[in-house]
């Protein structure tokens, strides 16, 4: 079956490949679920009175659902309900968006504990990702 297969790995292909097979996946996924969904990215930044940044968050709305890329916490700043603040906010926007819900990863050294006292349940996990922690997956659906 795979006769004459020859396999490349390359860390630069070329454009006309990169643009072949994300058009290949592309007209696959539509056939399967219709038009692509709008993406759009969005950044909720808090600030001090003074404008000094405490934290943020980045956003990405798609496909029903708000992906949590990032949230950050300034070291000062944390267990002061910041990062309640900028969770909060990313489900606001979710919500007005009309999502679905949030859905995010986190690792063992960072926040799962956090996610879960907001009402994130754990789709996945993976062990030694980096090696010595764990790499978890959490949604809150609304």
């Amino acid at each position: 079956m795979t006769a004459g297969l020859r396999l490349e790995v390359t860390a630069a292909p070329a454009p006309a490949d990169r643009r072949a097979i994300g058009g290949g996946l592309a007209a696959h996924n539509r056939a399967a679920h219709g038009p692509r969904l709008p993406r759009r990215q969005r950044w909720i930044l808090a600030r001090d009175p003074g404008g000094t940044l405490l934290g943020g968050a980045r956003c990405r709305l798609a496909q029903g659902w708000l992906y949590l890329d990032w949230l950050w916490v300034a070291e000062a700043r944390r267990r002061q309900g910041t990062g309640q603040a900028l969770l909060a906010a990313a489900e606001a926007l979710a919500r007005e968006a009309g999502c679905r819900g949030v859905h995010l990863h986190t690792w063992s050294f960072q926040a799962p504990g956090f996610y879960r006292r907001h009402g994130y349940a754990e789709a996945g996990r993976l062990e030694d990702m980096p090696p010595g922690a764990t790499r978890h997956w959490f949604a809150k659906r609304f």
